[in-house]
């Protein structure tokens, strides 16, 4: 898939869910990996065009875990090239995770720290906003992560709004499948991540059972994005008249 195409979808999703205003600015969570690279190109492509005229800065929240300096520069000229702030947040989320805590699922409390790292950089750098890099695999992934293991029926939204920081996360790239982003991405420059859970997590773990199930099922994910998204389909106990079990 081409930047083009990339945009289309993503302008899809930012035109339905009202994400961007005018005089927005705008920080892309950067994590270097493909998907928050496709949207670094994505939104710098739309920003060009797009009516409503909005700034851009990346940032990338460094865990202490040791970044690949070279990926980091690699990636700057990127940013430099599009014409977009790069900065690079630095904490000792890893240290604290894996040395002090210590947590046996390190994942959801790491996730937690670096969100709020990502939002405090962004609201110091006089943002309005920040944009994060889930597609619409992440989307369904999520609704099984919290079924299975939160016993809630939930996955994230398009736009949820931040009122202690007074800051409105977006997530422009929903309506995007994983595979759509790697065939842009091929050729991009990314950071590897150095955290030692990566790969043997519960998301790897849903990831692989769902790419079970799709062996039977090739719909399976189209299918429950659409209960997702659509808003005829996303109708669970709402309003919902039943008849008794005797049928009467």
């Amino acid at each position: 898939m081409n930047l083009q195409q990339l945009m289309s979808k993503t302008r899809r999703a930012i035109d339905q869910f009202n994400m961007i205003e005018d005089g927005d600015k705008i920080a892309v969570g950067l994590s270097g990996g493909k998907d928050s690279m496709a949207l670094l190109y994505t939104l710098a492509g739309l920003r060009r065009f797009y009516p409503k005229k909005f700034e851009l800065v990346a940032i990338t929240v460094d865990m202490g875990l040791g970044l690949d300096e070279k990926e980091v520069d690699a990636v700057k000229r990127a940013c430099e090239e599009l014409d977009v702030y790069y900065h690079v947040e630095k904490t000792q989320i890893g240290e604290v995770v894996f040395e002090v805590r210590r947590e046996s699922n390190p994942c959801s409390l790491c996730a937690n720290m670096r969100r709020g790292a990502l939002n405090s950089a962004a609201a110091s750098l006089g943002c309005n906003k920040v944009a994060l890099g889930h597609h619409a695999d992440d989307l369904v992934e999520t609704l099984f992560l919290c079924l299975f293991y939160e016993g809630r029926f939930s996955t994230f939204s398009p736009v949820t709004r931040l009122t202690r920081k007074k800051l409105t996360v977006i997530r422009p790239m929903i309506f995007l499948r994983e595979m759509e982003i790697i065939g842009f991405t091929k050729d991009k420059p990314i950071i590897h991540n150095p955290c030692p859970a990566d790969k043997n997590t519960r998301r790897e773990y849903i990831k692989s059972v769902l790419k079970s199930l799709e062996k039977d099922n090739k719909k399976l994910r189209e299918n429950v994005l659409g209960a997702i998204t659509h808003p005829e389909r996303n109708n669970l106990f709402d309003d919902q008249i039943l008849p008794d079990f005797d049928g009467e």
